[in-house]
């Protein structure tokens, strides 16, 4: 078993996660966000092209590592951004296999070091059917930070087509999955909402 095998069910179940839907998480939290214009209509061309392709690949080199990118560069390179990285935590659980987008508020970037704070999956279409493994690499990267003596009070997650863009969060044993989806036409809702994760831990830890 590994993170891509879970369902929402079995993550209530196994891991005693109670899992909350209906509420609109981010709205009220993501940051005011200026986009330089140059990126935008990079993005806008590749978003043309990634759409155009249709595959999860395209739409992850194309449209997810690029916005990745960029909020590393919005925080000054405080953060790293590993992408296809194994992440093998606890396989006795099934916390094991590899994470499409990990980053972690350690400024180094040859590893994956704790705190890892956002995980954030591609998928081709299936937004729900991703949920739980994106939940399922949270739970790993909890537990990873615990292991390491950096554990923060919050992580966040993120599952993606490009196009459209659905975010969670784990409280210690609650997880939030945002009611509300957001499209590449909101980009500036979603470059805030990804700056206001990354910069709601930053206070908490000393950057490496």
């Amino acid at each position: 078993m590994s993170y891509k095998d879970f369902t929402l069910e079995q993550i209530n179940q196994i891991f005693a996660i109670a899992i909350q839907s209906n509420l609109d998480v981010f709205s009220a939290h993501k940051q005011p966000i200026q986009i330089d214009s140059a990126f935008v209509s990079r993005l806008d061309y590749n978003t043309t092209l990634a759409l155009a392709i249709n595959t999860e690949k395209a739409r992850s080199e194309m449209i997810i590592a690029p916005i990745l990118v960029e909020l590393k560069r919005l925080t000054g390179d405080r953060i790293s951004l590993f992408s296809g990285s194994e992440f093998n935590v606890d396989a006795t659980q099934g916390l094991n296999g590899f994470g499409d987008f990990i980053i972690s508020l350690s400024s180094q970037q040859l590893y994956i070091e704790a705190p890892v704070a956002v995980i954030v999956e591609a998928k081709n279409e299936n937004i729900k059917g991703g949920l739980a493994q994106c939940l399922a690499t949270m739970i790993a990267a909890q537990r990873f930070n615990q292991q390491k003596g950096n554990a923060i009070d919050t992580l966040y997650g993120a599952v993606t087509t490009g196009n459209q863009w659905k975010f969670l969060k784990l409280d210690d044993t609650t997880a939030a999955i945002d009611s509300k989806d957001y499209y590449i036409d909101q980009l500036a809702d979603i470059m805030g909402i990804l700056l206001a994760m990354v910069e709601n831990n930053t206070s908490l830890i000393t950057i490496a």
